[in-house]
């Protein structure tokens, strides 16, 4: 059967980065790097060298583990990690490699803080300008 490429999160689509890199020096700058596993980081690695122009790709978890040193509860393991860091997205077989943007706001209205976080003044200006309009 074959696989269907679909992207599972458009508003993420990657790009080639301006800088003179491969890779996005984001990875680095932003710290997300420092956040990871090697595990996670030689999956990451892994995913970026194979995907499409759109950061697609669909390696079997069995493929994988045959060319990365990862058995199947570490490459679990360093999919999770990624997918928390918000540096992939994954729907089985599918892999996509995201754009280190932050995602676009939705259109259902302002974001509210999480539970007991406090709001910035502009945060609290734009709830009010917003309500005015």
């Amino acid at each position: 059967m074959a696989v269907v490429k679909r992207v599972l999160c458009p508003q993420r689509l990657r790009q080639v980065p301006t800088q003179f890199s491969w890779l996005d020096h984001r990875l680095v700058r932003d710290r997300h790097l420092g956040r990871c596993s090697a595990e996670a980081l030689a999956l990451y690695l892994f995913l970026v060298t194979v995907a499409d122009g759109q950061g697609l790709s669909y390696y079997s978890d069995p493929a994988i583990m045959r060319l990365l040193p990862l058995d199947g509860p570490a490459l679990a393991r360093a999919r999770r990690e990624l997918l928390a860091a918000g540096l992939i997205a994954y729907q089985r077989p599918l892999y996509q490699v995201l754009s280190l943007d932050h995602p676009l706001p939705g259109p259902a209205g302002p974001a509210r803080p999480a539970a007991g976080r406090p709001l910035s003044l502009g945060q609290i200006f734009q709830t009010l300008t917003e309500r005015t309009r």
